[in-house]
């Protein structure tokens, strides 16, 4: 009776893993989708110029604070013009010195953490950081350096810009294509990262905001229908 059970829940197991990996591979070669090429140059730097022109550059770059909330999860506070970012999540809160991370410091529960245990979270906290502010700021880093910028015709004619970075953040290497509106406007782009298996999944970017610094930020984006939200978004300068 045993070895019968036993046999028929390995049938079940089996057969579950085979639809599993079916619907694995149904799901992947639906949603594939492969980079396309593009042509670099002044054409395509001028577009990414009319995106940063949209989204007001220009006062982004004169922004000393960013403040934000991502996914309703880790908290930001960033002294932009120090290079300098409290980052906190559950009961840890990390101090971080984007120029010099030998002075960032963290702790847990307000108590400073100097274990083996500290380079760790450090590197969880700047991890979350360069993903969570890509979000936020994204369209200001089409000129970052190790950036390479390709002008892309979309399949309804129109024009895209493909921007992949090739040094810096996390994960170097990644690739985003960008969809902009008649006003340049950033509308969505197309991810092909490391942290996806499936290339070309669309995010979108909406609900603009002008703030305190003028600044023209992002509060919400949608991947295959889930909200990402950026809550309690301000930016602003020293008065």
């Amino acid at each position: 009776m045993k070895k019968r059970l036993f046999k028929l829940l390995k049938i079940f197991f089996t057969s579950l893993l085979v639809i599993m990996i079916f619907l694995v591979a149904i799901l992947y070669f639906s949603l594939h989708k492969k980079m396309p090429e593009g042509n670099p140059g002044a054409e395509a730097d001028n577009f990414a110029l009319q995106i940063q022109k949209a989204v007001q550059h220009d006062k982004y770059l004169n922004t000393d604070y960013i403040q934000w909330t991502f996914r309703n999860k880790n908290h930001y506070l960033w002294n932009k013009k120090s290079g300098k970012v409290e980052v906190t999540w559950e009961d840890y809160k990390s101090k971080l010195d984007l120029k010099n991370h030998q002075n960032s410091t963290i702790t847990k529960d307000n108590q400073p953490i100097e274990s083996a245990e500290k380079d760790k979270l450090l590197e969880k906290a700047l991890s979350y950081f360069n993903n969570d502010s890509f979000w936020v700021v994204a369209p200001h880093k089409l000129f970052d350096e190790g950036v390479t910028r390709k002008l892309v015709t979309l399949e309804n004619g129109s024009k895209g810009l493909l921007i992949t970075y090739g040094s810096g953040g996390t994960t170097p290497g990644d690739s985003y294509l960008w969809k902009v509106d008649q006003n340049y406007l950033p509308k969505s782009y197309q991810m092909w990262v490391s942290l996806l298996p499936i290339g070309g999944i669309e995010a979108t970017w909406e609900d603009w905001t002008t703030t305190e610094s003028g600044a023209y930020l992002s509060q919400q984006h949608k991947l295959l229908g889930f909200g990402i939200p950026v809550s309690n978004l301000k930016a602003w300068n020293n008065k």
